[in-house]
């Protein structure tokens, strides 16, 4: 037996089989490369699904947490600390927002957003307009209400009774929303890529008209920007790219480069909506993921990173598009979604583990979420083993 495989076995006997692994023990991580237990080396197009936005184990982010580590590593969320209070400013400044409630999750930023936009309701109106819409074939978490918000049936399933007070609308489809927008409605949930629902972007048209509804009735447009955000559409947000800035905007996966970390981002009108005692979170604000948070911020923040993103992302889109085996390219930015004529997502992702590339789906499609760093020679390298794989 291997090492990967007494890993895997001492693994499987204890943790909980909630997920459907890859037969991968994963030993160490450096740059856009990772190494198994077995000295394998892999180029990863996946990125822990968008969660290290600067690869693995970058320097200056392991620098910045590593000296956290040895300052403070957590403290009551009764007490202030700078760490925290840096990366709030420097977050709200980047993204645009009033202020900030960190959770460790995206699920938690989510969970958040629901009762910001439900207390922020109640306290004007009163009981009776508490409904979110979400949009079908959305994710938004794996908590109950998130659960419940997320507009797949497939995740409908064993966990009854659901929590009430969410209408689902079909994606880009203006008369549906306008149909289902009456009084009872106290928010707009959406995300302007729908990732775990098959990398599909909003239509613009569909965006416009969430938000042109939505503001003359005071109804909250809540972006859930857990996987698009930090840069990973080539802005810092997604919405960016559309022109528009939600009341609410979540993000978490690459906030940090790879620690727990959830931000619920409120304007000034959502800002004072939570009062002592109405949410929290133990580990929510954590100095050491905070650290972590700021050396991802100062990186994409910096002169020409999100530029790079752009060019990197018409790169993979060119290479792909000339493959055989695809049909179309979704997505935006380094958020891409692959569309194939005969195979098998599932079959081909397998098979570039095999062959020393870590890719993902989504639905029936590849699904690539590189590191934000990744250079042009690790892009050719992997896109060369997933392209062989597909025109086989």
């Amino acid at each position: 037996m291997n090492t990967n495989e007494k890993t895997i076995e001492k693994f499987d006997k204890h943790v909980a089989h909630s997920y459907g692994r890859y037969p991968l023990a994963m030993k160490k991580g450096s740059g856009r490369r990772c190494v198994d237990e077995n000295g394998k080396v892999y180029i990863d197009l996946g990125s822990g699904i968008g969660t290290n936005s600067l690869g693995y184990c970058d320097e200056k982010w392991a620098d910045a947490v590593c000296e956290q580590v040895r300052t403070l590593q957590h403290n009551s969320n009764y007490y202030y600390t700078e760490v925290q209070a840096e990366f709030a400013e420097k977050l709200c400044d980047t993204a645009g927002y009033s202020s900030v409630f960190f959770g460790n999750s995206g699920a938690e930023a989510n969970e958040c957003a629901i009762k910001v936009a439900r207390k922020y309701s109640f306290d004007k109106y009163g009981k009776g307009r508490h409904n979110i819409i979400t949009l079908v074939n959305s994710f938004h978490g794996r908590t109950m209400a998130t659960l419940s918000a997320t507009g797949q049936d497939v995740f409908h399933n064993y966990f009854f009774p659901f929590l009430e007070g969410f209408i689902n609308v079909e994606a880009n489809n203006i008369d549906d929303l306008k149909a289902k927008l009456d009084d009872t409605v106290c928010a707009v949930m959406i995300e302007y890529v729908q990732g775990e629902g098959g990398v599909n972007a909003l239509s613009k048209e569909f965006v416009d008209a969430v938000y042109e509804l939505c503001a003359p009735k005071d109804i909250l447009v809540i972006a859930d920007e857990v996987q698009t955000g930090v840069g990973r559409t080539g802005k810092f947000l997604a919405g960016d790219n559309y022109g528009k800035k939600a009341d609410i905007t979540t993000l978490a996966k690459g906030i940090a480069g790879g620690l727990p970390m959830g931000a619920c981002l409120m304007n000034e009108k959502c800002s004072g909506v939570l009062t002592p005692s109405t949410h929290g979170s133990t580990f929510g604000g954590n100095p050491i993921a905070c650290a972590g948070g700021i050396a991802v911020l100062e990186r994409v923040t910096s002169e020409g990173f999100l530029d790079e993103v752009n060019k990197k992302a018409e790169f993979i889109k060119t290479k792909l598009e000339n493959c055989s085996e695809v049909v179309s390219v979704s997505g935006l930015g380094l958020m891409i979604g692959i569309q194939l004529k005969s195979k098998k997502a599932a079959d081909a992702a397998r098979e570039a583990l095999d062959r020393g590339l870590l890719v993902l789906t989504a639905k029936d499609k590849v699904r690539l979420l590189p590191p934000l760093t990744i250079d042009y020679d690790e892009l050719r390298d992997g896109l060369d083993i997933l392209i062989g794989i597909l025109e086989e």
